[in-house]
């Protein structure tokens, strides 16, 4: 398995375990605003790297 897919699947096993023990809206509050407070958190030049690597990505699968 590759590595996004492992990491695809820990994702949806952490997010059963989180709507479980917390309930759906709070995990989902969770699942989303744990990676959005962490991209504000980035500087601008980071962000901006960040985005030219997502960009580069979509432009190989061509």
């Amino acid at each position: 398995m590759s590595t996004s897919g492992k990491i695809a699947v820990a994702g949806v096993v952490a997010a059963v375990v989180l709507f479980w023990t917390v309930g759906f809206w709070a995990g989902l509050l969770v699942l989303i605003g744990v990676p959005a407070a962490a991209y504000l958190l980035l500087d601008s030049s980071q962000r901006r790297r960040l985005r030219g690597v997502s960009r580069n990505r979509k432009q190989i699968g061509r």
